[in-house]
């Protein structure tokens, strides 16, 4: 029997320690939840639109990971 392929391996990612304003956050995570995001995935898609619009998002920048859960193996 052969094993399932393994997905590869995604390089740690970083944790930033962020202080909004209660009233911001709040905003924050209404427009994720109607955009079916977590906050933290909201806020991490809009800086990574904001550093393309600036012209400054690295070309190392891995894409955004996909929306939902990974696909299930088999």
């Amino acid at each position: 029997m052969t094993e399932p392929p393994q997905r590869p391996r995604r390089a740690p990612r970083k944790q930033v320690l962020l202080r909004l304003d209660p009233a911001v956050h709040d905003a924050l995570a209404r427009w994720a939840a109607d955009e079916l995001r977590s906050t933290n995935a909201q806020i991490d898609f809009l800086l990574r639109r904001a550093l393309r619009d600036a012209g400054r998002l690295p070309k190392e920048a891995k894409p955004h990971p996909p929306r939902g859960r990974p696909p299930a193996e088999e």
